[in-house]
C-alpha cells in the first residue's frame, strides 16, 4: 500500500484564500483554551475548602488526657 502525502486530507478545509483555514485554527484555540479554563474550575472545586485551625464551638475543644 502506498501512500501520498501531497494530497489533502478531504475532511481538511481547503484553503481558498478566504481565511477558512485561518478561522478554523482560531476556533481550535478558543475551544482548547475554553476547556482549559473548565479543568482548572474543576480541579479549583475539588480542593478541599481553606479554613483556619481554630475549632468551631464548644464541643471537643477540651480533652482530659490524664488517667
Amino acid at each position: 500500500m502506498s501512500m501520498n502525502i501531497n494530497n489533502t486530507p478531504s475532511f481538511a478545509p481547503a484553503n481558498s484564500g478566504n481565511g477558512t483555514i485561518l478561522e478554523v485554527a482560531v476556533k481550535a484555540k478558543e475551544l482548547t483554551e475554553e476547556k482549559g479554563r473548565m479543568a482548572l474550575e474543576l480541579i479549583e472545586s475539588a480542593a478541599p475548602p481553606v479554613s483556619s485551625n481554630n475549632p468551631v464551638g464548644n464541643a471537643g475543644n477540651n480533652v482530659n488526657i490524664k488517667a
